[in-house]
């Protein structure tokens, strides 16, 4: 009589596979010297429980009541085969490869069995047949899915990389997803992933403290990185259908004040002793990638201490011409805060702090600005004013005066910026620039901030402007399509009415539907 492992088995032989992944009601995953390949086969959690119990050692078996680990071997058509078996998220994984299993635990090792086999491995024995239309699985095995690859999550990475997105987005129910020049594409050719597939994915890479991390707050950010190719920002999350991720890529390479157009006034800002620098704007806006060009300056051009505080670390400081130490949140200290607090005792010149999430952290970074620091950090604010006001709404309304005195006196500059798509492929980033002077102070000082714009408007021989004048440069340089600007302006009437002074008309109609107007 048949057993429900032969049909693996024999695919196995058949396909010229090295080994078979089977996981609780995951899709087949047959693996290959030259990657992994799936079919569109899953397997029930009630069948591999059931083809174990047909061919496991009684030590094995054993285990597999106890919900422990195991490992042997089984015999079919003249060849040996090891079996894996191991507890996977309230499922099982058996993952079977060619050739015998590792000599058996001496007995003296050997935990003692449990005296029953838990109920759900208690399974009534029958044919295979009868086994896989009880469990809703087909009889014989379908042909393997084409793929774009391995489908393993380095060579996702890499064919990432190749095409020049920014994300990778991996979601259960679906294939993969990328951000190429903003938009959101497929990746052709992968299948839709199940529960199973993307939890096989992302732990080859969690370390063991996000996997807790996430089994607690379903929800964990850590740092990757491929040598040779590329560091990558790891978001893992879950949502109603299973787990996901969005995985940002972070080169090795920092771009340069030139490649990314940064004004000179802004790089200005690198060469002050103390003061607040605020870089803010929308969630992938390319806060990160100008703070680490900043930093990348300063490193150049200064011989000074650096301190970046990050979650995680994302562009890597060597030492240049100044001392750097990257600092993680919850690898290399629990908070935010508690990081910038000691970094007052560790002789810094210029502090990086990744995000000013909190009261306590944005109240100890302006005290770390007032003090004859060099404070840079981000903000998720669209516009300059905007940040300014953050900053002090985030404090109750009888702290909100001496945060005011506080502000006017340590900012130094807030830069805004948005992505804006590429003329000919790829983005450019608009920059709004507010630089702290003597009528900007005594405006923050007064609660006047609802006249920055006016001073940013009037400030262009200074350095400053507004988002609209930035995307107007765009444009005229030919940079950007007028629709795009249009699409990215923060007060449209006016960029508007710009753009009319040129003779340019934008149509409406062509915006896409999913675009903000």
């Amino acid at each position: 009589m048949s057993r429900a492992i032969d049909l693996y088995l024999d695919s196995l032989v058949k396909f010229g596979a090295t080994g078979v992944v089977l996981a609780g009601n995951a899709n087949v995953r047959f693996q290959f010297p030259a990657g992994d390949r799936h079919a569109n086969q899953s397997t029930p959690n009630e069948l591999l429980l059931h083809m174990v119990q047909e061919t496991a050692t009684p030590d094995a078996a054993g285990d597999v009541a106890a919900g422990r680990k195991a490992s042997y071997t089984c015999h079919h058509k003249g060849a040996d085969y090891t079996v894996a078996v191991e507890p996977d998220a309230g499922a099982w994984r058996v993952r079977i490869t060619l050739g015998a299993a590792p000599a058996a635990r001496p007995a003296v090792a050997k935990p003692k069995p449990a005296p029953e086999p838990a109920a759900e491995f208690a399974i009534e024995r029958t044919s295979y047949a009868d086994a896989a239309a009880d469990a809703g699985a087909s009889a014989e095995p379908e042909s393997i899915a084409g793929s774009g690859g391995d489908g393993s999550i380095d060579q996702l990475l890499r064919e990432m990389t190749r095409m020049g997105a920014s994300d990778l987005h991996l979601c259960t129910n679906c294939g993969p997803y990328v951000r190429h020049d903003g938009d959101i594409k497929t990746l052709e050719g992968y299948p839709a992933y199940s529960p199973e597939m993307i939890w096989d994915q992302l732990r080859e890479i969690m370390p063991e403290r996000n996997r807790e991390e996430f089994e607690r707050r379903n929800d964990t950010d850590f740092a990757y990185a491929i040598e040779g190719l590329s560091r990558f920002r790891v978001n893992v999350f879950r949502d109603r259908y299973g787990p996901g991720s969005v995985i940002r890529a972070i080169p090795f390479e920092i771009l340069t004040a030139d490649q990314l157009g940064l004004p000179k006034k802004v790089l200005d800002l690198c060469y002050l002793t103390k003061g607040l620098v605020l870089v803010t704007g929308p969630t992938g806006s390319g806060k990160s990638t100008t703070l680490a060009t900043l930093i990348d300056y300063i490193n150049r051009n200064r011989a000074d201490h650096i301190i970046t505080i990050e979650d995680p670390i994302e562009f890597v400081h060597d030492n240049k011409k100044c001392l750097v130490n990257q600092r993680e949140v919850r690898e290399h200290t629990d908070s935010f805060k508690n990081a910038l607090r000691a970094a007052l005792r560790e002789d810094p010149d210029i502090v990086l702090v990744g995000e000013l999430r909190d009261l306590e952290t944005i109240a100890i970074a302006v005290e770390t600005a007032e003090t004859g620091h060099l404070v840079f950090g981000t903000l998720h604010t669209t516009t300059a004013p905007s940040t300014v006001d953050r900053v002090i709404d985030q404090f109750p309304a009888d702290r909100q005066e001496q945060i005011r005195q506080m502000l006017s006196e340590s900012l130094a500059g807030v830069i805004a910026q948005t992505l804006c798509r590429k003329v000919g492929g790829g983005r450019v980033a608009a920059y709004e620039i507010l630089l702290a002077n003597s009528a900007v102070r005594n405006l923050v000082r007064e609660k006047k901030t609802f006249q920055l714009f006016s001073l940013m408007q009037t400030g262009r021989a200074q350095g400053m402007q507004t988002l609209s004048m930035a995307l107007d440069e765009l444009v005229r340089a030919k940079k950007v399509e007028p629709l795009e600007a249009y699409t990215k302006a923060v007060n449209k009437q006016e960029f508007k009415q710009i753009l009319q002074k040129q003779g340019i008309s934008v149509d409406l109609g062509a915006v896409a539907p999913d675009r903000p107007r």
